[in-house]
């Protein structure tokens, strides 16, 4: 598993591929944007302007706007063109418990097969978050964030659940972007419950994991609580072939974040 097989980042798409025509280069370009949160819902995207930014006639914005309607991340309103389309109440509770269950899933089977080396890739994710949380930029820190659950869901689902990870954060406006981790206690909290994570996926408890992710995803904005999850006093652990504590260990996960 590597950092740059994990997703995307929340910069220009990385599809793995170069697009194969100029409507996919504006479909993948928009699309991104519009999963990561740069145009919010019910903003109006400009035709003329996107043509001029990315360098290309209306014909390929038009045929690429044409597919994120099907997509259902755009839709066209008379005399309004196209608008950013905007779950509703209900369906964004759908998707935030759906995340829950698949992502979740994904924590306990990942806490049971992850190895050494993944662990410590996690554990990399998150400390390079905790270290830059002061000076990153808060599109690099959800970057991360982002690229941390896919790691998640790839170890511990690499059939099936990776892949549907994968799809629901392509396909579906989940703002895990800028504006949540522009808020120094939010980041806080986040970055204690991935810590948490760590621990579980070190012990090898995956029923901790679970709740810790599903807890996690659960609370997010927009939901009923914080984003995290609350820190408890458990000692740093080192990884344990069998699972359990094993007291301190070379590459054990980082400790908890406390509010500063």
């Amino acid at each position: 598993m590597s950092a740059s097989g994990s997703g995307e980042t929340a910069g220009l798409p990385r599809t793995g591929r170069p697009p194969t025509s100029k409507a996919e280069y504006v479909h993948e370009t928009l699309r991104h944007e519009i999963v990561n949160g740069v145009h919010p819902p019910g903003a109006s995207v400009n035709q003329d302007e996107v043509a001029t930014r990315l360098g290309v006639s209306i014909t390929p914005v038009r045929e690429a706007l044409r597919r994120l309607e099907s997509d259902g991340l755009v839709t066209y309103r008379a005399h309004h063109g196209a608008t950013v389309s905007a779950l509703g109440v209900e369906a964004a509770e759908e998707l935030r418990q759906l995340r829950a269950a698949v992502e979740g899933l994904s924590a306990r089977l990942a806490a049971q097969r992850i190895t050494d080396a993944q662990l410590a890739e996690l554990t990399e994710v998150h400390d390079r978050m905790v270290s830059g949380r002061e000076s990153a930029d808060s599109q690099d820190l959800a970057r991360d964030s982002h690229l941390f659950h896919q790691m998640v869901a790839d170890v511990g689902g690499p059939a099936f659940l990776g892949g549907h990870v994968r799809s629901l954060r392509r396909n579906n406006p989940i703002l895990e972007t800028v504006s949540r981790w522009k808020d120094p206690a939010r980041v806080t909290l986040y970055l204690n419950a991935h810590g948490r994570m760590l621990e579980a996926f070190a012990q090898g408890d995956g029923a901790e994991a679970e709740r810790l992710m599903a807890e996690h995803i659960l609370a997010s904005p927009g939901g009923n609580g914080s984003g995290g999850v609350l820190p408890r006093t458990t000692p740093r652990v080192g990884r344990h072939p069998k699972g359990g504590r094993s007291g301190p260990g070379p590459g054990a996960p980082s400790s908890i974040i406390r509010p500063r």
